[in-house]
């Protein structure tokens, strides 16, 4: 904030030669474009009505505005253009002021970066677009174009990668990994649209004619609001499963969501890309999804389960991937549902798969379920100690457990830590646990209680894959 307030103070002085009939009407621009984004299918933020998904993305969709202002204006007056739209941008969560205030200033310090690049290089026999450019030499003018394109990816990468790695706490290749790649595509193509604005801006037809180069950005915004509606319905799609799972059994309440939290965990330590993130926090929500197949009689019993409760309770994987087969974007989550009960060695179900032919993110999930299932407190258990799950974890590595999944794991939790909750309805009696079973027990029920699963593991017994 103090660096960006730096950038803009050379404009402020009294007696700079600023122009601010470039500016104000840029900066007015650049905040109009913003207002859509405040409003959610013609009701704003202020309303307090429910939103239904944004109609236009947030401030990068109008960056065209922004790198027109760069190539058209000094640095600290280019930086100033930013920082009306910035502060009238949505915030989606507290505290909503020091987080407006901290995007205005990240922008500023991006356009004033990508100005400064774009004034050290000035098109051929020109000077720049500049303010008394009118026809620019092309192609040479390219060239500062581009600069100034990379220097604004370049510090907002820098910026976002920075927050990211202090208050999120990542390691640096996660903080960063894979920022300046995404963000360099699309800021190239703002940036032509930006030069077409800044072209037409200083040519004889006006100010008027630049506004024609948003038509097409517009346009994109809409097809861009559209892909982020259908990302929300596939949000709710996933929350009406897990919801639907809760609600049946009552045991594992917030169970989903915290395996899907650990999966992440583990996949951000194995260095996965965004995508697989996503694509493994499905995986790892959805898990037991398959239970909806499964009598409630058996879910809620109290006591050890039968060999033929315990074989209907082994069939949730395959009715769980039934039930999401026709769901196209979970992509490999799916796999993960039916597997992720296959153990290493290959005692685990449904299809007794061994090592490497276990999928990826079925070992993730396997390890992310037996910690949280570990670590919460139910109505028939107390919940152990992480550092108790992790050592039961590690016990079974290499037999049960992926060993690079289990170190993964232990890495994230030195890192990050883990929240744990109470899983069972508050109103829930706890009953008393069991004795673990022995090893000379001819089939060894994990654990007995309401919402048990075989190959949970359980304080004090044996290796899981001993006692099965």
């Amino acid at each position: 904030m103090l660096a960006a307030g730096a950038a803009v103070l050379p404009a402020l002085r009294p007696g700079s030669v600023t122009p601010w009939t470039t500016v104000l009407p840029l900066a007015a621009l650049y905040a109009v474009c913003e207002l859509p984004a405040r409003c959610t299918w013609g009701r704003c933020a202020s309303d307090g009505g429910e939103a239904r998904g944004p109609a236009f993305p947030g401030a990068g969709s109008f960056f065209p505005v922004l790198l027109a202002a760069a190539l058209l204006l000094p640095p600290s007056a280019a930086a100033l253009t930013a920082v009306p739209g910035a502060l009238l941008a949505p915030v989606d969560a507290p505290p909503v002021t020091l987080r407006r205030v901290w995007r205005a200033a990240r922008l500023v310090l991006a356009v004033w970066a990508a100005a400064r690049v774009g004034q050290v290089l000035p098109c051929h026999d020109a000077g720049g677009l500049g303010n008394s450019l009118v026809v620019p030499d092309f192609p040479y003018v390219l060239l500062p174009a581009g600069a100034t394109a990379l220097a604004f990816s370049l510090a907002l990468t820098v910026l976002d990668g920075g927050i990211r790695a202090t208050v999120d706490q990542l390691p640096p290749h996660a903080a960063w990994r894979g920022l300046l790649g995404r963000s360099l595509a699309p800021h190239a193509v703002h940036t032509l649209a930006g030069l077409m604005m800044a072209v037409l801006w200083r040519s004889s037809y006006g100010p008027v004619a630049a506004l024609f180069v948003l038509l097409p950005v517009s346009v994109s915004c809409w097809a861009f609001a559209q892909y982020h509606r259908e990302r929300a319905a596939h949000q709710a799609t996933i929350r009406a499963l897990v919801q639907a799972v809760d609600i049946k059994d009552s045991y594992t309440r917030g169970h989903s969501e915290r395996v899907g939290r650990a999966s992440v965990l583990i996949a951000e330590e194995l260095g996965m890309p965004e995508p697989r993130l996503e694509v493994v926090r499905f995986a790892g929500v959805l898990h037991d999804v398959g239970k909806l197949g499964v009598p409630t009689r058996v879910l809620s019993k109290d006591g050890p389960l039968t060999p033929e409760e315990r074989r209907i309770i082994e069939l949730h994987p395959e009715y769980g991937h039934e039930m999401v087969r026709g769901i196209g974007f979970l992509g490999e989550a799916r796999s993960a549902i039916l597997h992720h009960h296959e153990h290493l060695d290959g005692s685990g179900y449904p299809y007794g798969l061994k090592g490497e032919q276990i999928p990826e993110y079925a070992r993730v999930v396997a390890v992310a379920d037996a910690f949280d299932a570990m670590t919460s407190t139910r109505s028939y258990s107390r919940a152990r100690p992480v550092e108790a799950a992790v050592a039961e974890l590690e016990r079974c590595a290499g037999t049960q457990f992926d060993p690079r999944m289990v170190a993964a794991l232990v890495r994230a939790l030195a890192r990050h830590g883990w929240q744990t909750e109470v899983t069972a309805d508050e109103t829930a009696v706890p009953a008393p646990r069991p004795p673990a079973p022995s090893l000379s027990d001819p089939v060894a029920e994990p654990v007995s209680g309401p919402s048990s699963e075989p190959g949970d593991p359980v304080p004090g017994a044996a290796p899981l894959q001993e006692r099965t």
